[in-house]
């Protein structure tokens, strides 16, 4: 009697194995025309690997339709935690032509200023020479604040040499200055500047304009490069504001940047040394 249980007790095991089995088999078959992880597009290969993707709506015959995928929004291109930790704080800004007040240069095209011929406002400012049209190719162009250099390269033609940096404001948030349209580049990525410093040359985009300087100011921690001319402003605000808003008065010299983050990084030394002194007292 208990051999008859035990077989019966190893067949019913035997095809409970087998059910399963099979379901296996089965739902495997069905589940094939689901694709998962494709390189075709940039979400599609970003999927977790084997993660079901979307791939757009059904029809009543049980087709699929394409899926329209929405275009790659480059503000997704934020800052890394390693790049945010070396931003070196702004203690004073200056232009970023000329003299450091600004002198010897003008504004040819304000910021947001409605240009109808090119469809949008002014996302930046136009910096140019005082004698105008290509009297100022190859002059100097300097950092306007200290800065880690997170973006180099030539976006467009239109846009030319390009150069981003970005900066930590004293509350703590971060901002980035666009210098555009250079003719050289003297500063590597990931270069860690102090402002005054040289970062490359005026040009002309390829000689799509008379030579002068776009400068941007981002109010973001991630890079976006967009058109010269919106009817969004986005995260851009005015450069000429922030620059007079941070300028020092006085004529002396600025402190090195690597000065600068030692003085923050003994500041927050000493600070974690007076909470463990408070946190041993209250022990």
């Amino acid at each position: 009697m208990k051999q008859r249980i035990i077989l019966c007790g190893i067949a019913m095991l035997f095809l409970a194995v087998a059910v399963l089995a099979i379901r296996g088999f089965l739902r495997s078959r069905s589940d094939q025309s689901v694709p998962v992880k494709s390189m075709d597009t940039w979400q599609q290969a970003d999927a977790p690997l084997g993660y079901p993707l979307n791939i757009g709506e059904t029809t009543e015959d049980g087709k699929n339709k394409p899926q329209i995928l929405p275009p790659f929004d480059p503000r997704f291109i934020q800052l890394s935690a390693f790049e945010l930790t070396l931003l070196p704080t702004i203690t004073a800004t200056s232009y970023p032509m000329g003299s450091e007040h600004g002198a010897l240069t003008y504004n040819a095209q304000p910021f947001w200023e409605l240009n109808t011929k090119r469809n949008g406002n002014h996302t930046g400012d136009d910096f140019n020479g005082i004698g105008g049209m290509n009297t100022d190719l190859g002059d100097p162009i300097y950092a306007i604040a200290n800065g880690l250099v997170v973006y180099r390269g030539e976006p467009s033609l239109g846009w030319g040499n390009t150069i981003i940096l970005a900066h930590r404001t004293p509350q703590g948030s971060t901002l980035l200055s666009m210098y555009s349209h250079l003719d050289k580049v003297y500063s590597a990525l990931g270069s860690i500047l102090s402002r005054g410093d040289i970062i490359g040359t005026v040009g002309t985009a390829n000689q799509n304009y008379p030579a002068h300087l776009h400068l941007e100011m981002h109010d973001s921690s991630g890079i976006h490069i967009g058109a010269g001319y919106t009817y969004s402003s986005s995260d851009r605000i005015d450069p000429s504001v922030i620059i007079a808003s941070n300028q020092q008065q006085t004529s002396d010299l600025p402190l090195p940047v690597f000065s600068i983050m030692t003085r923050e990084l003994l500041e927050k030394k000493h600070e974690s040394i007076r909470i463990k002194n408070i946190s041993s007292e209250k022990k």
